[in-house]
């Protein structure tokens, strides 16, 4: 297929998807003739792209043309869809035409119905924190892709330990291969816990502390964090996640539900014997002030976005958490 569309937020898989692809496509010794990356900034770049994805390639191998962070599935004007229109459909197998996006394509729109009827699509989103059977899934994928053999003890700890950071978990996966390198065994817990540098698992422990109304070791691990090089905003998306299944776990249980596969349904709890641990979690919480966590977590969230001091803002915040969890 000539035609890629790929999205999502995750830079660093959607990076690597990119990267392989151009492997995929390109002749080593023609791919300086034949890439085509397009930024969106470059004068009538989507109109650039087209004509440069309809010119034949030099040499072996094919065309490759990316125009990076394009907007065309968000927005498109009228004359742009008339040459996409004209463009996709005689588009030559000798040419791959690859569109990227951080944001999600609007499925309302004719250019987007249009890339997704011509378009390989793939979404390259990260996994929400807590939904740990899909984390371990992402390992035991990366564990394959670089011959790295896990039990699957190491396997969920691991997740644990880097949670939805796929740069982090291809870092430690070049780790542990240079040091399973000498044996046949699959690493184990005890590998993972001496080798892996476990952010996310912190972060977690933050949640913890923090819903505990433990103000010393929640600002005691914002430090350690922060010391860590842990991007502050890594941090304030799993204490989202954390606490937005405390939120739903105990707004159904003072609903009145208790059938235990429908609240994990709707809080959407990837593992259901993990729904015993949350239940006990939440007991000693108010719904009124843990309801009053999300926004507060979102403010945090959005002072950071706009450069705010990240160790002070998280210690403000951290302090008004715990204060509303006691």
């Amino acid at each position: 297929m000539p035609v890629y569309l790929f999205w999502g937020e995750d830079e660093f898989a959607l990076d690597r998807a990119v990267t392989a692809l151009q492997q995929q496509v390109l002749d080593p010794a023609w791919s300086s003739f034949n890439l085509d990356k397009i930024l969106p900034d470059q004068p009538d770049a989507i109109r650039q792209g087209l004509n440069q994805a309809l010119t034949p390639p030099f040499g072996a191998g094919q065309r490759f043309v990316w125009l990076v962070d394009t907007p065309i599935c968000q927005r498109c004007p009228e004359d742009l869809l008339a040459e996409l229109e004209r463009t996709l459909p005689i588009l030559p197998e000798t040419s791959v035409l690859l569109l990227t996006s951080r944001s999600k394509p609007d499925n309302r729109l004719k250019a987007t119905k249009l890339v997704q009827k011509f378009a390989d699509v793939r979404e390259f989103s990260s996994i929400p924190a807590w939904k740990t059977d899909l984390l371990v899934k992402q390992v035991q994928q990366a564990a394959k892709e670089t011959s790295v053999k896990l039990t699957a003890g190491a396997a969920e700890l691991l997740a644990e330990s880097v949670g939805n950071n796929t740069r982090q978990l291809y870092t430690e996966m070049e780790k542990l291969r240079l040091y399973a390198a000498s044996g046949n065994s699959p690493l184990d817990e005890a590998a993972i816990a001496t080798l892996v540098t476990a952010t996310t698992q912190n972060s977690l422990k933050l949640a913890a502390a923090i819903r505990q109304g433990k103000v010393a070791d929640a600002l005691d691990l914002v430090a350690d964090l922060l010391r860590q090089n842990e991007p502050s905003l890594a941090i304030v998306k799993t204490l989202i996640g954390q606490f937005r299944t405390w939120v739903w776990v105990k707004l159904l249980l003072e609903s009145g539900e208790r059938n235990e596969q429908a609240i994990s349904q709707e809080a959407e709890i990837g593992n259901p014997k993990r729904l015993y641990f949350l239940k006990k979690e939440v007991e000693p919480l108010a719904l009124p002030a843990l309801l009053k966590t999300l926004p507060l977590l979102l403010d945090l969230e959005y002072s950071l976005k706009s450069g705010a001091d990240e160790l002070a803002t998280l210690q403000t915040k951290v302090v008004e958490l715990c204060e509303l969890c006691r």
